[in-house]
């Protein structure tokens, strides 16, 4: 993603990455806000996967299923979703080969996943 790039628009892809402490694995709590900021301020998030390693470290992944708007004129008509998979008995589990770990209900597979 460079410099110009225009992040949320519809059909894109969009990575972030950075530095920070380890935070171990798996994560199983997510707590997605969107600033409410902007002309077009809401925008659809399908899905979060996150990646965390180190040196020395194995790689951790969890994808969270979001499968909602975050926006105040479209249903559920909030910018928040909390997506918990730490204490529920269906998450996080196990996903296919790659390990990661699945918090919500899969409604498309991934971008870049194996089926396509």
């Amino acid at each position: 993603m460079g410099r110009n790039h225009d992040y949320f628009e519809m059909g894109n892809l969009d990575i972030f990455s950075g530095r920070g402490p380890c935070i171990g694995g798996p994560l199983c709590h997510l707590n997605l806000t969107s600033d409410g900021s902007g002309a077009h301020h809401g925008w659809f998030c399908e899905y979060i996967e996150v990646t965390s390693t180190g040196p020395h470290k194995e790689c951790s992944q969890t994808i969270f299923y979001v499968d909602r708007w975050l926006a105040t004129d479209a249903p559920p008509f909030d910018l928040t979703v909390v997506l918990d998979g730490c204490l529920k008995d269906d998450g996080p589990r196990k996903h296919g080969e790659t390990g990661a770990f699945v918090v919500g209900k899969q409604q498309q597979q991934p971008i870049g996943s194996a089926s396509e």
